[in-house]
């Protein structure tokens, strides 16, 4: 299952200290949960948006409701919380595994349907709500090789794309924390 996490962060002094907290510290605590799979943070270069989105692969809802959610990975936003904003958190089913968005590639997301994305030349996944909000019910979303996207100010309505902040990371340690351009 899928499990996003999406923000915006509205006090600028501290948001490089919150990116930093969040790619540094919380991911890793996440990945290190029984259930979690896969973890990667994004940015949004689109409009209309939560700025930040974080997608974790994870074997189910019981996960994020278990003991060990609670002590290692969840809730440990008191020192920002203030200053989250647009804040939603939705489980979808469909894939199993989230798909690695490594650095000269973008994340593609599409609420309206799959054909905003296969007219971009893409192959969508299709993920559907399970839990938490369930809003947007539908999603697709694909992997876009950087500089085959045409204008993002002009991409269609519901159709958001976002660049990684951090490699994905996985809970064999196959990859690590760090930059992506």
């Amino acid at each position: 299952m899928i499990y996003t996490v999406e923000c915006s962060f509205a006090d600028p002094s501290s948001e490089a200290e919150w990116n930093n907290f969040y790619s540094l510290d919380k991911l890793p605590a996440l990945i290190s949960v029984g259930g979690f799979h896969t973890s990667q943070r994004f940015k949004a270069l689109s409009r209309g948006c939560p700025v930040y989105l974080a997608i974790h692969s994870i074997d189910g809802l019981d996960i994020l409701t278990g003991e060990e959610y609670r002590q290692k990975g969840g809730g440990n936003f008191a020192r920002w919380q203030q200053h989250i904003t647009d804040w939603h958190r939705n489980l979808y089913g469909g894939i199993e595994r989230a798909p690695a968005i490594d650095e000269g590639e973008y994340l593609a997301l599409s609420a309206t349907g799959p054909e905003p994305l296969i007219r971009l030349g893409l192959t969508p996944y299709a993920i559907q709500a399970v839990a938490m909000e369930k809003f947007p019910e539908h999603r697709w979303l694909a992997k876009v090789e950087r500089g085959s996207v045409p204008d993002i100010e002009h991409l269609s309505e519901g159709v958001h794309v976002y660049v990684p902040m951090t490699a994905q990371l996985t809970s064999d340690g196959d990859a690590a924390v760090g930059k992506a351009r």
